[in-house]
C-alpha cells in the first residue's frame, strides 16, 4: 500500500542532487504545487525540506525523483506477530503508513513480514511502536531477512502441534455420544463433566482468541480471531445458562460446539502452517548451500576458517566433491562443477584458469585454487535469496481487490450473524436455535483464506522457478508476465553466444594491424575478435593507440602512429562512417554481400590531416556469431503460447534478418542505438491495429538496461552485466533463452492457482455464509468447513511445487 495523506504540523524531507540557490527556489516552487503542501521551505546546506499539509509521500517521492531531486530513503524490514488473517494484514498496513516519513508499506501475511520504503533516518523503534499500538508484535530483520526465510512466518502456537492434541483428547468425550446416539447408546456426560473438558479448550487453548480480537476491538477493527471468541463465546455462554437455569441434565447443552469448533480452528492453522512452512522451501535449500568454513592459504599455510573471517581476495583451495564456500575467480585447476541447485542447469559445467566460481556449487574430480571475489551479503548465493526473499514478501497487484474485500468483511459478517440472531429469534420465537444458527454465521466466515490466496500462490510459484534457474525479483513481474503478447530479444549474447569471430576483412593490407590497435583498450566482444584474429599471425605489427574512447552506440575511436605519424581513426558501424561523411561506395558490393550472409560489419576510417581533406575510407571487417543451440526452439515456444517476437538489435540490418529469419522471429528492428531501444520497446506496447500489447524485454547488456526499464516485464541474462540484471524484474540464471518460454509459464501457472484459490475462497464464504444464516450449518461444520477452506487454498498452491520447465535443458 501507499503511505496515506497525514496531516502534519511539519515534514522534514531528506533530498539529494541539490547544488545552488536555483535548485533550492526550483524544489520550494515544485513542492508547494503538490496537492496538500501548504508550507515548503527547503535548505541547502542540510539538504533538506520542511513542508507542512496534508501530504501522501508516495506521489511526492516520484515528482521529486523526475525533477531530479529523489528523497534520501531507505528499506526495512519487519517480522510481524500475531496475524491471523487478511484483515490483521490490512490494520498493520494502515498503522504503518500513518506514521510520518512511511512512503510505502507491504504487509505479507503468508510470511508474515513488512516490507518498507521511508524517508531516511526514520527509526524501526517508530515502526515497532505504531504495529504494537495496533495490537500485533514486530521486531527487525536483518539485511538477510533470515529470520522471516528460517520460518514460514508462523506465530508460537501454531508451531506445535500439542494444542491441537490436548483439544482433541478434552473434546473427544464431548463427541463420542454424538456418534453413540447414531447406534442407540447413550454416552452423554453430565453438564458438570462437559463443563470441566470445555472450559479449558475455551479459555486456555482458545485464549489467544480472545487477546488477538480484543486488540482488533481496541484498534477499532476486526479479524477472525473476534469471530471465533465471540462465536464460541456466544455457545459456551448459552450452554452456561442452560446449565444455571435447567440443571446438569439438560439437554439444550452445546459446550461440545464451542470446544470442537476451537479444536478445528487449532487444527487449520497448524495445518496451514505447516504447508506454509513449505512454500519457503526455496530460500532455506538456498541457505543450506552455504558451507559455513573454507580452507584458506595464509602466509603459506592452510587454514580451516569460518567464513566470517574471510578477506576479499582470500585463496580458497577446494578439493574434489567439497562445496565451493564462496565465490571467485579460478588460480589453479580445472574442474566439472555442478551448479543445478543455483543456476537449474542440469549438467556439470567446465571450469578452468580465469573461469568464475559461484558459492554453494559442488566442485566435481579435480582440486580447485580460486581467489574470492565476493563475501556475505554481496555473494551470488545471498543475492539469489534476497531476491526470491524479496518477491515473495511483496503483494501482486491481483492483492489489491483481497484488501478491499478484507477491509469491510468482518464488520458485514457481524452484521449478517446479528441478522440472522434477530431474524430467526423474531421469526420463530426461539432463541436459542437462532444464536447458534449466528455462532455458524461467525464461525464459517473466515477471511483467512481470501488472505492466504494470492501470497501462498507467489511464495510457491517464485521458489520452484528458482530452483530452475528462473529468479523473480517481485509479484508484479510474476503477475504481468503471464499476459504478455510479444517478447523482444537483444541479439548479441541473448540470441546468440556472444563470442563473435572475425571471418573476413577487406581493404589495405594493415587494416588488421590498425583495427586491433583501436580495439587494444576494450572488452567490447567485437573487440576481442579483432584481437584473436590479429594474435593469429604473431609477427603482424600492431601500432601504438593513445587517447582510445567508445563513441556511445556507434564505435570507438582512437590515435594511432601509422606511416610515419599520428592519425585519427575511426571504427564502427554503417551509421557512423555515414555520419563522418565518408563514401562507402567502394566496398558497399562487398558488404551487403557479407551482410546478406548474416555477417555483422564494422568500418575503418582514417579521418582528414586537415579541413581541407576528406577522411579516408581503409576497409571493412566481417564478424559472425554462432546462434544459440536453444535460440530456434525458445522462439518456436513461445509461438506455440501465442505470443509474438522481435528482434532489436544495433547490428545492421542485413545481420539482424538473417537472424531473424533464421529463427521465425516476428519483427525486426535494426541498427538501433542504446538509448533508442527503450523508445522502440515502448511503441511495440501499442499493436499493429492500435490494439494495447503486453511487452517484455530480453537482453544482457549495458545497453539493454533502459530498454529491459521501459518493458512491462524485463528478462536478464545473468551471463550478461549488473546493470541489465538491475533493471529487470525476472534474471535468467542460465544464457538460454529458451527459459524465457519457461518463466512466461511458470507466471501463468503460478496467476491459474491465484485465481482458483481466490475463487474457492470466495466460493466458501458465498456458499457458507447463507447456508449458516438460514440454519442449514451446525457451529461445528461451520468451524471444519472454515478450517478446511484455508488449508486448501495452501494446499492448491503447494501443486506449484510440480512444476518443470520443458525446455532443453529441462530434457537432457
Amino acid at each position: 500500500m501507499t503511505a496515506t495523506p497525514t496531516t502534519l504540523s511539519a515534514l522534514r524531507l531528506p533530498l539529494s542532487g541539490m547544488s545552488c540557490a536555483s535548485c533550492v527556489a526550483r524544489v520550494e516552487k515544485l513542492l508547494i504545487k503538490q496537492p496538500g503542501v501548504s508550507r515548503a521551505e527547503v535548505n541547502l546546506a542540510t539538504e533538506t525540506a520542511l513542508i507542512e499539509g496534508a501530504v501522501a509521500l508516495a506521489p511526492l517521492a516520484v515528482v521529486l525523483a523526475q525533477a531530479g531531486y529523489p528523497l534520501r530513503e531507505q528499506t526495512l524490514r519487519l517480522k510481524i506477530e500475531g496475524m491471523t488473517c487478511a484483515s490483521c494484514s490490512g490494520r498493520v498496513e494502515r498503522a504503518l503508513g500513518k506514521i510520518p516519513g512511511v512512503i510505502s508499506a507491504e504487509v505479507n501475511l503468508a510470511t508474515e513480514t513488512a516490507a518498507l520504503r521511508t524517508l531516511a533516518g526514520l527509526e524501526a523503534r517508530v515502526l515497532i511502536q505504531a504495529v504494537e499500538k495496533a495490537g500485533y508484535g514486530a521486531r527487525r530483520l536483518d539485511e538477510s531477512g533470515s529470520d522471516a526465510a528460517a520460518s514460514a512466518a508462523t506465530t508460537p502456537w501454531a508451531q506445535s502441534a500439542w494444542p491441537v492434541l490436548i483439544a482433541a483428547l478434552l473434546c473427544a468425550p464431548l463427541v463420542l455420544p454424538m456418534l453413540g446416539m447414531l447406534v442407540g447408546q447413550h454416552w452423554m456426560l453430565n453438564g458438570y463433566g462437559q463443563l470441566a473438558l470445555a472450559a479449558p479448550v475455551q479459555f486456555w487453548l482458545g485464549a489467544r482468541f480472545y487477546k488477538a480480537g480484543w486488540a482488533a476491538l481496541r484498534a477499532g477493527s476486526g479479524n477472525m480471531d473476534l469471530l471465533v471468541a465471540l462465536g464460541t463465546s456466544a455457545a459456551f455462554g448459552l450452554s452456561l445458562y442452560e446449565l444455571w437455569a435447567h440443571g446438569p441434565m439438560s439437554m439444550a447443552l452445546y459446550f461440545e460446539s464451542a470446544a470442537v469448533v476451537i479444536c478445528l480452528v487449532l487444527l487449520g492453522k497448524w495445518l496451514e502452517a505447516r504447508a506454509k512452512r513449505q512454500t519457503t522451501e526455496a530460500i532455506r535449500a538456498l541457505q543450506a548451500l552455504q558451507p559455513q568454513s573454507a580452507r584458506v592459504l595464509r602466509e603459506g599455510r592452510e587454514q580451516e576458517l569460518p567464513l566470517e573471517q574471510l578477506n576479499l581476495g582470500d585463496e580458497v583451495l577446494v578439493r574434489p566433491g567439497e562445496r565451493i564456500p564462496v565465490d571467485g575467480l579460478v588460480l589453479e585447476g580445472r574442474s566439472q562443477v555442478d551448479e543445478s541447485l543455483i543456476t537449474g542447469e542440469s549438467l556439470p559445467v567446465a571450469k578452468q584458469v580465469g573461469d568464475h566460481l559461484t558459492g554453494g556449487a559442488v566442485n566435481g574430480e579435480g582440486l580447485l585454487r580460486l581467489r574470492c571475489t565476493a563475501l556475505g551479503a554481496e555473494s551470488t548465493l545471498a543475492r539469489i535469496a534476497r531476491m526470491v526473499e524479496d518477491a515473495q514478501g511483496h503483494k501482486a497487484p491481483i492483492q489489491r481487490l483481497v484488501d478491499q474485500v478484507s477491509a469491510v468483511f468482518v464488520p458485514v459478517v457481524l452484521l449478517l450473524a446479528l441478522l440472522t440472531l434477530l431474524g430467526w429469534g423474531l421469526g420463530t420465537g426461539q432463541w436459542e436455535p437462532a444464536l447458534l444458527h449466528a455462532v455458524s454465521v461467525l464461525v464459517i466466515a473466515c477471511p483467512c483464506a481470501l488472505g492466504l490466496a494470492t501470497p501462498t500462490a507467489i511464495m510457491a510459484g517464485t521458489g520452484v522457478a528458482a530452483r530452475h534457474g528462473i529468479l523473480i525479483k517481485d509479484a508484479q513481474a510474476l503477475e504481468l508476465a503471464h499476459g504478455l503478447n510479444l517478447v523482444a530479444f537483444d541479439k548479441t549474447g541473448t540470441l546468440t553466444e556472444g563470442r563473435p569471430r572475425m571471418l573476413a576483412h577487406e581493404g589495405l593490407a594493415d587494416l588488421l594491424a590498425l583495427a586491433a590497435a583501436v580495439q587494444a583498450g576494450s572488452e567490447h566482444p567485437l573487440a576481442r575478435a579483432v584481437r584473436e584474429a590479429a594474435a593469429v599471425s604473431p609477427e603482424l605489427p600492431i601500432p601504438t593507440a593513445r587517447e582510445m574512447r567508445a563513441v556511445a552506440g556507434r564505435g570507438v575511436a582512437a590515435e594511432v602512429d601509422w606511416q610515419g605519424q599520428a592519425r585519427e581513426l575511426r571504427l564502427g558501424s554503417s551509421r557512423f562512417m555515414q555520419e563522418l561523411g565518408l563514401d562507402l561506395s567502394p566496398l558497399q558490393a562487398r558488404a551487403e554481400a557479407l551482410q546478406a550472409q548474416g555477417h555483422s560489419l564494422s568500418w575503418l576510417a582514417a579521418l582528414g590531416r586537415g579541413k581541407e581533406e576528406s577522411p579516408q575510407l581503409l576497409g571493412l571487417l566481417a564478424f559472425g556469431d554462432r546462434l544459440k543451440p536453444s535460440a530456434r526452439q525458445a522462439v518456436d515456444r513461445l509461438h506455440a503460447m501465442g505470443v509474438q517476437t522481435a528482434l532489436i538489435s544495433g547490428d545492421n540490418r542485413g545481420a539482424a534478418a538473417a537472424v531473424a529469419r533464421q529463427l521465425g522471429i516476428d519483427e525486426v528492428h535494426a541498427e538501433v542505438l542504446p538509448q533508442d531501444k527503450a523508445r522502440i520497446v515502448s511503441a511495440l506496447k501499442t499493436g499493429p491495429q492500435g490494439e494495447p500489447r503486453r511487452v517484455a524485454m530480453v537482453g544482457d547488456g549495458i545497453n539493454d538496461a533502459p530498454a529491459l526499464a521501459a518493458a512491462d516485464v524485463g528478462l536478464a541474462m545473468s551471463s550478461g552485466t549488473e546493470v541489465a540484471m538491475a533493471a529487470a524484474g525476472i534474471t535468467l540464471m542460465r544464457g538460454d533463452p529458451a527459459l524465457v518460454a519457461d518463466a512466461i509459464a511458470i507466471s501463468r501457472r503460478t496467476y491459474a492457482k491465484i485465481r482458483q484459490n481466490l475463487f474457492w475462497a470466495f466460493a466458501y464464504n458465498a456458499v457458507g455464509i447463507p447456508l449458516a444464516a438460514f440454519g442449514l450449518l451446525n457451529p461445528v461444520l461451520a468451524g471444519a468447513a472454515m478450517a478446511f477452506s484455508s488449508v486448501s487454498v495452501v494446499s492448491n498452491a503447494l501443486l506449484l511445487r510440480r512444476w518443470r520447465p520443458t525446455g532443453s535443458e529441462a530434457r537432457r
